[in-house]
């Protein structure tokens, strides 16, 4: 017999505690190994996470600012614009020369800047015409647009004017 298999005999107890613990010191190193594995897969995932939330975060702001920029109106007015002339024109323009007159009657009332061609340089402030007025005066078609219609017309700081269809219509 070899002294390995006399220890052994002697002291069954202790050879299965150091085989146990041997296994254990194994079992424990790979899995400090795999969970330095997991840790390394993981955190430029959690990195990766943590840049999504940060320019999620850097994102909503900007949303609020611009929510912010189109919610400070320096001027808010409602107006009911008479169309009832563009009944004069042809059956087929009457729509588009509706739309016009909106265009016109806002410039004037909310007091835009003309265009000027010669002015290039600076910017001029915008007319935008809601998506609901839109549809509004084409609703009937190209030949029966409403007689009057009543709007709401916000200009913003830098002079932009935006006009909603007034609530209740």
């Amino acid at each position: 017999m070899t002294e390995e298999d006399k220890e052994e005999l002697q002291a069954p107890e202790e050879a299965q505690e150091e085989a146990a613990e041997a296994n254990e010191e194994k079992d424990v190193e790979a899995k400090a190994e795999e969970p330095l594995e997991e840790e390394t897969a993981t955190e430029p995932v959690e990195a990766e996470e943590l840049t999504e939330p940060a320019e999620e975060e850097e994102a909503k702001p900007a949303e609020k600012k611009k929510k912010e920029e189109e919610e400070e109106i320096v001027e808010e007015r409602v107006y009911t614009i008479p169309l009832a002339k563009a009944w004069i024109r042809p059956p087929k323009k009457r729509s588009p020369r509706a739309m016009h007159m909106i265009r016109e009657f806002i410039t004037k009332h909310m007091k835009l800047e003309m265009r000027v061609e010669a002015e290039e340089e600076k910017e001029l402030p915008k007319l935008i015409i809601s998506k609901d007025v839109n549809e509004k005066v084409w609703d009937r078609g190209i030949e029966k647009p409403p007689r009057k219609i009543r709007v709401r017309a916000a200009k913003d700081k830098d002079g932009n004017v935006t006009v909603y269809l007034a609530e209740g219509e």
